[in-house]
């Protein structure tokens, strides 16, 4: 079989997708067992993509934005207490990132909020501390970004950030801010995604960055290395349903990052429905491979089945929870 390089757009590279790291012949993505043996190259091949990749940016309301190109998706709020950051990026995309920083307003970036601890979302710490930013995050993000952290699904060791890259506050619950006329609540989901995933409400706007307990219209990753099961992810979804009404713009951590209820919805009841079809499938005996090859998901394939995390891929971190 042969192979190519595919090219990844600035949504289509993000540390949290590992199903594939080359198109096979036919167009379809690598097998995960394949995938894995050239995980070191597809960390170098995201960053190389992240340093060209343009910054898009998307207006919401009482002056926060949405950055969509450094990983996952970053919120920005603008005002006279400085720039609030939701989440880094990666740090090779700090340029187009300070271009798109610079176009939204002349404030400096005094905060930065990690939503969890993964490469995509926490990796631009580093430079984002020098301009100035005081880094804020649930305990247990601080806990990974300071060690070497393994996770198996990637078979990658990230080293630990330097330590001016690492979240100054941490908190173990929730914790408020009141910055540029906003009332800002961070709440800490308990495991989900990760064991460090939290919300970031602003409140006055009703808008609300949920991080990558939710991501729009693909298959998740769920990190099983760092605390991650099917069973948090759900119970993170009813959360943020419970949280939010029609009128709340949700933020998810990957794909369209301007969301809604409805499309938070559908991925919550699309969890709930391939976890009970997998749940039957390994009650019944059947092995990780066979509870693949019956397409437990296959009702929800033709939407949710069209990027990295693939079908096949999904239902294996579903099998090991369940």
């Amino acid at each position: 079989m042969t192979h190519r390089q595919p090219h990844l757009t600035r949504r289509g590279f993000c540390m949290c997708c590992i199903a594939a790291g080359t198109f096979a012949a036919t167009g379809g993505w690598l097998s995960p067992r394949a995938a894995y043996a050239e995980a070191r190259g597809l960390v170098s091949l995201i960053k190389d993509s992240a340093a060209t990749s343009p910054i898009m940016t998307h207006k919401l309301r009482n002056n926060i934005s949405v950055l969509e190109g450094s990983g996952g998706n970053v919120a920005v709020l603008t005002g006279p207490d400085g720039k609030v950051l939701v989440d880094a990026g990666i740090s090779v995309s700090r340029e187009q990132m300070k271009k798109a920083l610079a176009d939204l307003s002349t404030d400096p970036v005094r905060h930065l909020i990690n939503t969890h601890w993964h490469f995509d979302h926490a990796d631009g710490n580093t430079w984002l501390q020098e301009a100035g930013a005081r880094i804020i995050a649930q305990e247990n993000t601080r806990k990974h970004l300071s060690q070497v952290q393994r996770v198996e699904d990637w078979d990658y060791n990230f080293l630990p950030l330097p330590a001016n890259g690492l979240p100054t506050d941490v908190f173990a619950s929730e914790q408020t801010l009141k910055l540029n006329g906003a009332s800002i609540a961070l709440k800490y989901y308990g495991p989900a995604h990760t064991d460090c995933d939290i919300s970031v409400r602003f409140a006055e706007a009703d808008v609300v960055h949920v991080g990558d307990t939710f991501w729009n219209g693909i298959y998740p990753f769920i990190d099983y290395s760092t605390g991650g099961s099917i069973d948090g992810m759900i119970a993170a979804s009813d959360a943020n349903l419970a949280a939010t009404t029609d009128k709340t713009i949700i933020i998810p951590g990957h794909g369209k990052p301007v969301s809604d209820r409805a499309e938070l919805k559908a991925f919550r009841d699309m969890l709930v429905e391939v976890r009970e079809n997998v749940a039957k499938l390994k009650a019944q005996g059947r092995s990780r491979d066979e509870t693949v090859a019956a397409k437990p998901t296959a009702p929800f394939d033709a939407v949710w089945g069209n990027f990295v995390i693939d079908p096949g891929f999904f239902t294996r971190l579903v099998y090991e929870g369940v």
